[in-house]
């Protein structure tokens, strides 16, 4: 059976002077507890009828019910069934009511005790609700939150004896038809308690309900106040993501991104020093260039058990060498990849045992430290710092934690983009570069290859078609051919060379080597393939004393031998081409090879070593070549491990080419005045001309 009367239009009906209130949820809860406290703390045996609207409901008090019942035996509970809430005898007597009856929309406590009485009786109003009728076989809508406290209520809350009497017996018979079994004891109830006696507390002491009333509003003010610094937290990290959001979508430029960053970040949570700086897990330094120091020079926490602040200069990072290696915070960090905070540096067991940490932290006044790794996919990309200077230590807030994490995510993603965006660039600046070497390829092979083409055509069909061709002139053509066929054979050479060193695909032969057999050998070449007549003066300066070097003897060769070639070819026959070596450090020796030939413009000192590079255009030079000797120079001596980089003053001022190749750990040794090591020959088998 269900009823479609709410107990409380039955009570306004019969108490029509009654006027109802509006109520929310928590004050409800607040009520009631304050009522059922008032009867455990009282020595009364009152009447006590409570109706829950659902079983959750009732699950969450339940344990004080029971506390009740010790007290008095005329308890009933009502709620409607949602799990295994039953019509039950025992400590206190249990109503399952129907889902449908109005009950389920109402939320009722009667207490009438001889000294005193009081009763809540409301109704859930039906706008907020938004009430359906429910039939046993549809499915349920879903249910609200059990502990929404923004729900509201319309209905009566009094200590008036008449108002709590007339609910009691309307809430006793409502038990009566679900439980007719009770009728006994609800009569003896409404014999025993349901009388005319004065209104208010009669010799009862109000105390505790007023004090439990007082804890719950207090606790609810707390609740409120909590919720609010949680939506102003929230606003802050969404302001301060929003800010760097916008950083990023004005710029994929990672400098612009760190200084927004790491401005809004000090400034959101009023730290003394915001640092942010990048590096690897295998750095051992970094370099601070991002930082926020506090514009107030009173750092805030620094201040003493009374309220006079201690002044705090925050000195600024700017610019320091950050170690990372001796730092153990930075090191678990990395190998975490979590966040490390330290509420008080005085009181660390890391810092007080590592020196140089301690030292580091007195010197730069860091009390709070907290350090946020830059990650993207578990890559280390960088590091966020916040110190607290103040002479109090700083606690660390879960919101604080969780803010500069958001942030660190959002300039991880940001440095990620901006490096995509710089290797996109860097792509397309690569694809320009490999559509001009096309460009120069095709020029460049086509000239090369269709001039002696031409002539070797031209000359072998003149001996082709001319039996009586005098013999002087016959080898004239034969050699002609054979300088053009060299000329094409050593085009392909060098392309094929180019391509094997590019593509890794050279075995160094490394061993220790004198430079002045290879100096030798790369002159003998030179002298081989051109007339002397030809060639300027060639002047050796290679001191005998200079220690060995690490160098595949083949290779070497092949580079000086390019580079005195080119020396050559743009140096008059009158000039002068220079090469020289000294000891440039502890660790290489450094050759260079002078000419006072034409010069290289400034500006293409780097370009020379580009491939296909013609300074004077592809179709219209005045020495030949293919442009890729100074390109297999530059491969050759990095795969070696030493660097190749040109010197000129600019045009007709002649030009120094230098490259620089690893002392072998022999060499290093003290030499004997004649050149040689003590008794120990050098391994030269390996020394040859490149053909």
């Amino acid at each position: 059976m269900s009823t479609t009367t709410s107990v409380l239009e039955a009570l306004l009906q019969a108490l029509p002077q009654l006027r109802p209130q509006l109520y929310f949820k928590s004050s409800l809860t607040a009520l009631s507890h304050a009522m059922e406290d008032q009867v455990l703390a009282g020595a009364e045996r009152p009447l006590v009828i409570a109706s829950f609207q659902r079983e959750r409901f009732y699950r969450q008090e339940a344990h004080r019910y029971l506390r009740i019942a010790e007290q008095t035996a005329q308890v009933y509970v009502l709620a409607a069934p949602e799990t295994d809430f039953i019509n039950r005898s025992g400590s206190y007597e249990t109503i399952a009511f129907e889902p449908e009856d109005e009950l389920s929309q109402e939320w009722h406590l009667v207490v009438i005790g001889q000294q005193y009485a009081s009763c809540l009786v409301c109704r859930e109003r039906e706008e907020i609700t938004k009430r359906v009728n429910i039939r046993r076989d549809a499915v349920p809508p879903p249910e609200q939150p059990a502990m929404d406290q923004t729900r509201r209520f319309e209905g009566v809350w009094t200590f008036d004896r008449q108002v709590t009497c007339q609910a009691a017996e309307l809430l006793l018979d409502r038990i009566l038809a679900y439980r007719p079994e009770l009728a006994d004891k609800i009569a003896q109830a409404k014999a025993e308690y349901l009388v005319n006696k004065p209104s208010g507390f009669q010799g009862v002491d109000p105390d505790p309900f007023v004090e439990r009333l007082v804890t719950y509003l207090q606790a609810g003010q707390y609740k409120l106040l909590k919720t609010y610094r949680s939506i102003a937290a929230q606003e802050r990290k969404e302001r301060l993501v929003n800010s760097i959001s916008s950083a990023i979508r004005r710029s994929l430029n990672p400098d612009e991104i760190f200084k927004v960053a790491v401005q809004e970040l000090g400034q959101t949570l009023h730290v003394c020093r915001c640092l942010m700086y990048r590096c690897r897990a295998t750095d051992a330094t970094a370099t601070i260039q991002y930082e926020f120091l506090s514009q107030n020079p009173i750092c805030a926490d620094s201040q003493t058990d009374g309220a006079t602040p201690i002044p705090t200069t925050v000195a600024s990072l700017s610019g320091q060498t950050w170690p990372l290696q001796n730092n153990p915070f930075f090191q678990e960090l990395a190998q975490k990849r979590e966040s490390i905070h330290i509420e008080d540096t005085t009181k660390n067991t890391h810092v007080n045992a590592t020196p140089e940490l301690q030292a580091l932290t007195q010197r730069w006044q860091i009390r709070s430290w907290l350090m946020v790794p830059l990650l993207y996919q578990d890559r280390l990309m960088g590091v966020v710092e916040l110190h607290h200077c103040g002479v109090l230590p700083h606690r660390w807030a879960d919101d604080e934690l969780s803010l500069v994490e958001a942030i660190a995510t959002q300039v991880g993603v940001a440095l990620i983009q901006a490096e995509a965006y710089a290797n996109l660039e860097d792509l397309n600046q690569q694809l320009e570069a490999f559509d001009r070497t096309r460009s120069n390829l095709i020029a460049i092979t086509g000239h090369e290859l269709r001039t002696p083409l031409s002539t070797i055509q031209v000359c072998l069909e003149s001996l082709a078609s001319e039996p009586d061709m005098p013999l002087d002139l016959r080898q004239v053509m034969l050699n002609t051919a054979l300088a053009d066929a060299e000329r094409m054979r050593k085009l392909v050479q060098d392309f094929l060379t180019l391509s094997r060193l590019e593509s890794g695909r050279v075995e160094w032969n490394l061993e220790p080597l004198p430079l002045q057999e290879c100096v030798d050998l790369a002159l003998s070449s030179i002298h081989s393939r051109q007339p002397q007549e030809q060639l300027p003066q060639i002047a050796a300066q290679v001191p005998p004393e200079l220690p060995l070097v690490r160098a595949d003897g083949e290779w070497l060769v092949e580079v000086l031998s390019k580079l005195l070639e080119n020396a050559c070819k743009f140096t008059e026959p009158e000039g002068l081409v220079t090469i020289e070596a000294h000891r440039n450090g502890g660790q290489m020796l450094e050759v260079t090879i002078t000419d006072t030939g034409r010069g290289i413009e400034p500006n293409r000192l780097e370009a020379v070593f580009d491939r296909f590079y013609q300074e004077e255009g592809a179709l219209r030079r005045t020495a030949g070549g293919t442009g890729l000797g100074l390109a297999i120079c530059r491969q050759i001596i990095t795969g070696l491990g030493g660097q190749i980089w040109a010197e000129s003053a600019g045009r007709d001022q002649g030009s120094r080419f230098h490259f620089t190749i690893p002392i072998s750990q022999e060499g290093r040794e003290a030499r004997s005045p004649n050149g040689s090591k003590g008794n120990t020959k050098p391994r030269n088998k390996r020394l040859s001309t490149r053909s």
